[in-house]
């Protein structure tokens, strides 16, 4: 009888631990405030934002996350899109403490890191990320002339 007990908590204790990565999963949160400069992502940073993807080989969220953070980008004017193998830039995923892939970061325009995301993000968070973090742009400002 208490091999059915030890195997029932253990069933409830992997399906409560398994809800909750579920719903923390590809969530968009604050970030520490690190600061990454073109020389770390090994390609310029964006105009407006940086929008930083560490993946690794055989990652299946990888690629859907890569469509993603590329069809933002295409979107957003200014912002640029930098995917960095994980395996083969151990220096920054020590010092981010990058734990899985894929993992994202939102860098502003001076390559401070202000956002970031554990797993797949939704299109909807990076927007909504990118909405906080880029700088408005001069154009919206900018009134017509008057005749």
């Amino acid at each position: 009888m208490t091999g059915l007990w030890v195997a029932l908590a253990t069933l409830a204790l992997g399906t409560v631990i398994g809800v909750i990565r579920l719903r923390r999963d590809g969530r968009v949160h604050e970030s520490d405030g690190d600061r990454l400069s073109a020389a770390d992502l090994g390609a310029g940073l964006g105009e407006r934002a940086t929008l930083v993807q560490f993946s690794t080989a055989f990652c299946q969220p990888c690629r859907a996350t890569r469509r993603i953070l590329a069809d933002v980008s295409a979107l957003v004017p200014g912002v640029s899109h930098v995917e960095i193998d994980a395996e083969s830039r151990l220096d920054l995923v020590r010092r981010l403490d990058v734990m899985r892939t894929p993992t994202v970061f939102v860098l502003d325009p001076s390559g401070a890191v202000v956002k970031r995301a554990a797993g797949q993000p939704r299109k909807a968070e990076v927007l909504a990320a990118l909405a906080e973090a880029v700088p408005p742009s001069h154009e919206s400002s900018h009134q017509p002339d008057e005749m």
